[in-house]
């Protein structure tokens, strides 16, 4: 099967500015009975639920012969082809009434990331890629930071929510980040987080218990930027392996040391 990845991307973003902009609207009369519980700490809302449907509808219309990787499991069934789609990344926030909160989609083709695109609600902020086509926001090329060394480096992480195994050796490297970097961000959406990374707000990223869908159009966004993505053994199970560094790349070795110290 042939595809056209410019007219496909174009449509894409398309889409996630339309389920943002549901976002943004539900946003304004949300109240807390709203909320349901999916597991410990794990929060939903039908605007999840909504924007997924929505999503995917439209993600029929652009790739029909495409299968589907989602969160609110509005859609199942893998294929070649896969859409991977995170509806509403930073949920939590977005109850709360905090930013920030975006809508994350990629296709995948056998493992491969060939789309991203991150739709940052909040700040009307479209990041996007195509797999050897440099990444965007709002239609400005953006490139990762130039800082060489975790002194002069700003960290983005997100904390675990209900995995709490490995919550001793998350903790020592925060220790050491603490007393050797800019400081650590907490932000809670991490398609965000790799978006920052990509336009050079963030030096570098890391956390566990990550889905595809929290990963994938970040993944290509970072890497179309400069930047570097592996799991935390250095490898290239980062889309399904529940883990996930990224840097600049030139922070990439002093990094990965760290954190292989810890995990």
């Amino acid at each position: 099967m042939k595809i056209d990845l410019n007219n496909i991307l174009s449509q894409t973003i398309s889409v996630a500015q339309k389920a943002a902009d549901f976002i943004r609207k539900e946003r304004e009369t949300f109240s807390n009975d709203k909320i349901e519980i999916k597991g410990l700490n794990d929060l939903v809302s039908y605007v999840d639920k909504t924007s997924e449907k929505l999503i995917i509808e439209e993600l029929k219309k652009i790739v029909p012969e495409a299968g589907f990787i989602v969160e609110e499991d509005s859609a199942v069934g893998t294929k070649d082809y896969n859409w991977i789609v995170d509806p509403l990344d930073g949920t939590t926030n977005f109850i709360h009434g905090i930013p920030c909160y975006a809508v994350s989609i990629a296709l995948e083709y056998k493992g491969e990331i060939l789309i991203g695109v991150v739709y940052e609600v909040n700040r009307n902020e479209c990041f996007y890629a195509m797999k050897g086509g440099g990444t965007f926001l709002n239609e400005k090329v953006i490139h990762v930071s130039k800082n060489k060394t975790l002194s002069e480096s700003l960290i983005a992480t997100g904390f675990p929510i209900y995995d709490f195994t490995r919550q001793e050796n998350y903790i020592n490297v925060l220790r050491e980040l603490m007393q050797q970097t800019h400081g650590i961000r907490r932000i809670g959406a991490a398609a965000a987080d790799l978006c920052y990374l990509a336009c050079g707000r963030f030096d570098a990223f890391y956390e566990y218990n990550l889905k595809p869908w929290d990963v994938a159009a970040g993944a290509l966004i970072v890497k179309e930027a400069g930047g570097t993505i592996t799991d935390f053994k250095g490898g290239n199970n980062w889309l399904f392996g529940k883990e996930v560094i990224a840097t600049n790349g030139l922070l990439e070795l002093e990094f990965k040391k760290l954190i292989q110290k810890h995990f």
